[in-house]
């Protein structure tokens, strides 16, 4: 029985924390004391229900089936370990409830049912009835049974669209707040800093302020769904040694500031985000959720940040099992809450009863749980949950009505996965109808990828994610195959299949079949990339590292052997990594780049390849052209690139970042310059036109770059520092205008702090990092200054149409920057 039972609602109002017309503060405050230590610590916890099924199937982790696979690391491990039961875990309270609708294939209904059990067990066994947080995963929609599987992280780095990014995320928002969720661990604002990664398939791209634009977006639609979004994973994550998932991070704090930090601070003071994950990696020794400068000196003391920090899955008992900077789980509990995080997820096993212990016995101060307890109860007064009219009926209110495989949401995932394809090289290929072209009247379509939709979906999409655990579910929504949309895309020819191979292992025995088919059509499309899975178990996605950048098994080989055919091969590569194409590129007649497009990404191929949809992705990492691990990203100093001479290995790239082709043709000239000479506390402008100078519609994104020509520390050669999307009508052109404030210019000196430098900087736009036909220079005059929390992070992009003509510029007023 709670204290709440039997108190009518004209009572319940009278009890200061339920009162919705006093200040969050007051109502946090007058919570706090009336709580014992025992349920302050309580909100500092979370429960896995759906764990428990690891603990079922038993068996040694490394013995078990595809269908029994992990969604998080170890967690068979801590699933076998045993469970308290659910009402002792929630006799103190609890703070969050870990994926309800995400652990298993249930209906939108059936998840909220759930919901409804779960937190009306809560509020009943606690003395207080405060109900908890559920989250969910959502990187590429709603992860759960159903709901729409959107492109995967890198594809929206393609699109260059933060408008765009941001409608997906609000859709994304609605759909998980009808039923009751209430927080999303989304989104991943890892800058790619090694193409071997496995988990590049879920960050933005290799450029800090890419991933910042796009980052800051999501979150503006997250939370404007009312959703908290979860930045993660905080920080230094993607630059582990070698590329290994978890593996140590061997790098200097420069780095980490100017390179790793920036998405974090943008996507907090322009998205708004109320959540922040820590990193499993350590930085120089330091693992993130022990690291109290990282936690709270940076990020809440100096940029001012007053959310809830939440610990990765399992992040804070590795303190001590993986890290072995803790004795035990209890020690690694205390540490993690010292540095700064303030809920354990999944499950309760550092912030239980042993921090209770700790502060009995004066090894703790009580300060600290009330600094965590009040940042959760925060958000739980703020989003409804202690108000006097709150039931967990009314909570998922709008499962009752919600689609969430909408026609809307549908609708959306088509437009995001058509502006993410890059086309590579439309070569003497494409498109396969029109451009004087004939028809081809029989297509082989051949390849491991042509037939299965799971390879357009990302490791945390529902269908990769979870669903191999239930095989006889297949994807959980429509989504046709390639093959399936070229055959609705060419009605009036003959398609024939032939996988050739699969994704990954060394089986060649279907090659025969598929140079066949190839030799007896007019063209073949090869279909080739990756298969997302978890922790070894995929190509691609988390724990799924690779070795090179080769294609993997012998997907190389079957396109070798294709292009001996005669027959014109145009290669499409369906990845979450960039592969090595130099090979490749050589002897394909056409060339295409598919980043895990989502469930509509067949017709979305289909029709780029037909004509019907205008290619305008651009390339959010580069395509390497060998495979070996060079460093591959263009952020590099002058000695991260081709060093002509010094060394003998030459890094430059097959496809520069930012690069990508479409069926008619752009010049970007007529390079202005507002001031030559900008104080280091001003801004400047650079206006470029834009021409569509072919035949189509189509959409250019233009390009901002700067170089700083001599500077107290090593910088790079060129840095993206604004963009915007243009769509042209056939000879129209555009005038788009540049807002640059030398804030946008600072980097982090010798003393580690950040400054902004007077001196020369080059100014170079065009429509990749390596096709900048525009060129000028700008000088910065003044004092050396100082910034810090306040900067000016943002740079402001005005498109208007040239005079007699006509231009539109998508992404928002302020593209490039919403």
């Amino acid at each position: 029985m709670t204290a709440l039972d039997g108190v009518s609602a004209a009572d319940r109002i009278l009890r200061p924390w339920q009162d919705p017309a006093l200040p969050v503060a007051e109502r946090v405050d007058a919570l706090l004391e009336e709580m014992t230590l025992e349920e302050k610590v309580g909100q500092l916890g979370s429960r896995w229900p759906g764990n428990a099924m690891q603990a079922d199937q038993g068996g040694e982790p490394e013995k078990k089936s595809e269908g029994t696979a992990n969604v998080a690391p170890m967690q068979d491990v801590f699933a076998a370990s045993g469970s308290v039961p659910f009402e002792e875990t929630i006799r103190y309270g609890l703070g969050h409830l870990t994926r309800v609708f995400g652990s298993a294939p249930v209906t939108a209904a059936e998840g909220a049912a759930e919901v409804v059990r779960l937190q009306s067990e809560v509020v009943k066994h606690s003395r207080l009835g405060i109900p908890a947080l559920v989250h969910e995963e959502c990187l590429t929609g709603f992860t759960t049974y159903g709901a729409t599987v959107y492109p995967a992280a890198i594809a929206w780095g393609a699109t260059f669209d933060p408008d765009l990014v941001e409608r997906m995320a609000a859709a994304i928002g609605r759909d998980m707040r009808a039923v009751g969720v209430h927080q999303g661990l989304s989104p991943v604002l890892d800058v790619v800093r090694d193409y071997r990664w496995g988990r590049v398939e879920e960050t933005m791209g290799e450029d800090p302020y890419l991933v910042s634009m796009l980052g800051a977006a999501y979150v503006r639609g997250l939370e404007n769904a009312g959703i908290i979004a979860t930045l993660k994973h905080f920080a230094g994550y993607s630059a582990s040694r070698a590329a290994r998932n978890h593996g140590p991070v061997p790098m200097g704090r420069r780095e980490l500031m100017d390179v790793i930090l920036p998405p974090f601070e943008t996507a907090l003071v322009e998205g708004g985000a109320r959540s922040v994950m820590n990193s499993y990696s350590d930085v120089d020794g330091v693992p993130a959720a022990a690291d109290s400068w990282l936690l709270t000196d940076l990020l809440r003391d100096e940029w001012g940040f007053t959310g809830t920090v939440v610990s990765d899955y399992w992040a804070i008992p590795f303190l001590a099992t993986m890290h072995q900077v803790a004795a035990d789980a209890g020690e690694a509990g205390v540490q993690a809450l010292t540095a700064g995080i303030d809920v354990e997820l999944p499950d309760t096993l550092g912030f239980g009863p042993h921090l209770v212990e700790r502060v009995r016995r004066g090894e703790l101060p009580e300060s600290l749980i009330d600094r965590a307890a009040r940042r959760l109860l925060t958000q739980k007064v703020q989003l409804g949950l202690l108000d006097p009219d709150w039931t967990p009926e009314k909570s998922v209110a709008g499962a009752r009505s919600v689609d969430l495989d909408s026609p809307a949401n549908r609708a959306l995932a088509r437009e995001l996965a058509e502006r993410s394809i890059v086309l590579l090289d439309a070569g003497t290929a494409l498109p396969l109808l029109g451009e004087g072209r004939p028809e081809p009247r029989r297509v082989a379509v051949v390849g491991p990828c042509a037939d299965d939709a799971h390879t357009f979906m990302g490791c945390y999409a529902f269908p990769n994610h979870v669903l191999p655990r239930h095989p006889g579910l297949g994807l959980g929504v429509a989504a046709p195959s390639l093959l399936d949309a070229l055959r609705a895309e060419l009605p009036d020819a003959e398609l024939v299949h032939e996988p050739g191979c699969d994704v990954r292992g060394d089986d060649r025995s279907g090659f025969a079949a598929a140079l066949q088919a190839a030799r007896e059509s007019d063209v073949c499309v090869a279909v080739v990339g990756d298969l997302a899975g978890m922790f070894g178990l995929g190509t691609s996605g988390e724990g799924c590292d690779a070795e090179d950048l080769r294609l993997p098994g012998v997907q190389e080989d079957l396109l070798a052997e294709l292009a001996g055919t005669g027959t014109p091969v145009v290669v499409v590569v369906v990845s979450g990594r960039p592969y090595a194409l130099g090979d490749v590129s050589g002897t394909a007649a056409a060339l295409v780049q598919a980043f895990m497009p989502g469930e509509e990404g067949g017709a979305a191929i289909a029709g780029v390849l037909s004509g019907r949809v205008q290619p305008s992705g651009k390339l959010p990492v580069q395509i390497p052209r060998g495979p070996g691990g060079q460093p591959g990203t263009y952020l590099q100093p002058p000695l991260g690139s081709n060093s002509h001479g010094i060394s003998n290995l030459d890094p430059t790239p097959l496809f520069p970042f930012g690069y990508g082709t479409s069926y008619t043709t752009f010049e970007v000239d007529s390079l202005r310059i507002g001031d030559a000479e900008v104080p280091t506390d001003g801004e400047f402008t650079v206006s470029v036109r834009v021409r569509n100078t072919g035949g189509r519609t189509g959409e250019e994104v233009v390009q901002l770059f700067l170089g700083d020509v001599v500077a107290q520390v090593t910088r790079p050669v060129r840095q993206l520092t604004g963009f915007a999307r243009v769509r042209l009508e056939p000879g129209a052109s555009a005038l788009a205008t540049f807002t640059v404030p030398a804030d946008r210019t600072a980097f982090t000196g010798r003393d580690l702090r950040r400054v902004v430098e007077p001196g020369d900087l080059e100014v170079l736009v065009g429509t990749s990092a390596s096709d900048l036909p525009c060129r000028g220079h700008i000088r910065l005059t003044g004092p050396l200054r100082h910034v810090g929390p306040g900067r000016r992070l943002v740079t402001r992009v005005d498109v208007e149409p040239a005079p007699g003509s006509s231009a539109t510029q998508q992404g928002g007023t302020d593209a490039g920057q919403s």
